[in-house]
């Protein structure tokens, strides 16, 4: 995303790995080096929680802090960590603050046992569902609605058969996205809302299964992926290795909305959502602006990471050679992530620096994935002229951002996107470049393949009706 991203307070929520060894061995190390794949998709707080299934009597062990994957843990925190059956979290804090309590996984102790959850998405009638619990006596020890869906969980398996069963019901109450990992004291089990708007894969190694919450993650531990989650369905692993599914939520898939925003920039590269290549997606983005969006150049470059890939697809239509022009500080992390503006700006300003031998004395085409602030493009169209560049001219894999999203994605109010209220023409003097052109809506479904998706933040045309108080609680007019 633009380092770009960088500025744009478009967070994304979070990144969820369960496991399940079904022969009785360990599983933290794992998860942990699982997380540690998923890391892109949060930044703020990490946690592993596990069990032992064969004689632990219900005894959660759980270690969970403040950043990244490797600074939370350390081998002595993961040696503590006894238990075969375990769920991990990586956050990034769309809704609730970033505090030591809202760090996952969750760990629930009830009437049946114990709960251990973690969670990406945003639900959109939050407030109505802690109201509820509020009035029936419930403490709440965190701010983020992971603990309200916990709750009508652990409330609906009092009358419940099985915690399957469970959280089919109390899922039925909840309305937005979700993709759920949620460890009973002896099932693994996987949950993905309705329209499917986050991806959650189903991946094995030897007796051992996961539930995450993108592919890349099975490959960094030598695991075969099995298959999707589908959107509406929850699935469980039981002791014997069976796998139950549950497809009582499920919508006709005409109704499905995956976030397209998970193809543009969220997702690894090495990702498959739903079928759909991610490094395909975005090859075809660039190709698709090259065709709609042509100019002439000398060379085309993507911003690191997420442009990388539609600059290669812009490259190969057009036939205008695609160069590198950006050197990456790999310490510093993915910018967007940081929670406040003064983190954002400051790491933008260590991340990247312009090859000056690239760039110097050319016409060139930065492809970026999107610009929703437009803080920090200015910054790197300058680099680049400061470098000698004779002319920048921006290409985005996107449509201009126009709307909030209530769905998992951090995106502003209207009045701080830079694309409210202004012309192409007007962001282009803004952010300093020669030309600036954005990939028309239109062509957003070539990205997932034809799957169905959710272009709310670019249309306005939400798949689920907006809240009427958002996660924080404010009144939305």
């Amino acid at each position: 995303m633009d380092f770009g991203t960088a500025e744009k307070s478009v967070g994304e929520s979070c990144g969820v790995f369960g496991m399940y060894d079904l022969d009785g061995g360990n599983v933290a190390s794992t998860i942990y080096y699982g997380l540690y794949a998923l890391q892109h998709r949060g930044q703020e707080s990490a946690g592993i929680a596990v069990t032992n299934t064969f004689n632990g009597k219900g005894k959660v062990d759980c270690h969970k802090g403040l950043g990244r994957v490797n600074e939370v843990f350390h081998e002595k925190d993961l040696t503590a960590l006894k238990g075969n059956l375990g769920v991990g979290h990586v956050r990034y804090s769309t809704a609730g603050g970033s505090t030591h309590e809202n760090s996952q996984p969750l760990v629930l102790a009830y009437i049946k046992g114990t709960l251990m959850l973690a969670h990406n998405g945003n639900l959109v009638n939050t407030p109505e569902l802690r109201r509820d619990l509020a009035m029936n006596g419930a403490i709440f020890q965190t701010t983020i609605d992971t603990e309200t869906i916990a709750y009508h969980i652990a409330r609906e398996r009092v009358k419940s058969s099985s915690v399957q069963e469970a959280t089919v019901r109390a899922l039925k109450k909840v309305k937005g996205s979700y993709s759920l990992v949620i460890a009973s004291p002896r099932k693994l089990i996987g949950a993905r809302d309705p329209w499917g708007f986050r991806p959650l894969v189903i991946g094995k190694t030897g007796n051992s299964y996961i539930i995450t919450s993108e592919n890349c993650a099975l490959e960094t531990i030598n695991a075969k992926f099995v298959r999707d989650v589908l959107p509406g369905e929850v699935v469980t692993i039981n002791a014997d290795g069976s796998i139950e599914s549950n497809l009582d939520l499920a919508l006709p898939p005409e109704k499905t909305s995956r976030c397209v925003f998970e193809y543009i920039y969220f997702c690894r590269p090495d990702t498959v959502f739903d079928g759909m290549s991610v490094t395909r997606s975005r090859i075809i983005a660039g190709k698709l602006l090259a065709k709609v969006k042509p100019v002439e150049a000398d060379l085309v470059v993507g911003v690191p990471e997420s442009g990388n890939m539609a600059a290669i697809g812009y490259s190969r239509e057009s036939g205008i050679p695609y160069g590198i022009a950006f050197t990456k500080n790999t310490y510093v992390g993915r910018t967007f992530i940081k929670p406040q503006q003064s983190s954002r700006v400051q790491s933008v300003k260590v991340k990247l620096n312009v090859l000056r031998e690239v760039v110097e004395g050319k016409r060139i085409i930065v492809i970026d994935d999107s610009i929703v602030r437009g803080t920090t493009s200015d910054q790197f169209v300058t680099m680049l002229k400061n470098a000698g560049a004779k002319e920048v001219h921006m290409r985005v894999s996107s449509p201009p951002f126009y709307h909030p999203c209530y769905f998992g994605i951090d995106i502003p109010n209207e009045d701080q996107l830079i694309a409210h209220g202004r012309s192409v023409d007007e962001i282009c003097k803004i952010i300093g470049a020669d030309s600036l052109a954005y990939l028309p809506i239109e062509n957003l479904p070539e990205l997932s393949g034809g799957l169905n998706i959710c272009n709310a933040c670019f249309s306005g045309n939400y798949p689920i009706a907006p809240p009427t108080e958002d996660i924080r609680g404010e009144y939305i007019k």
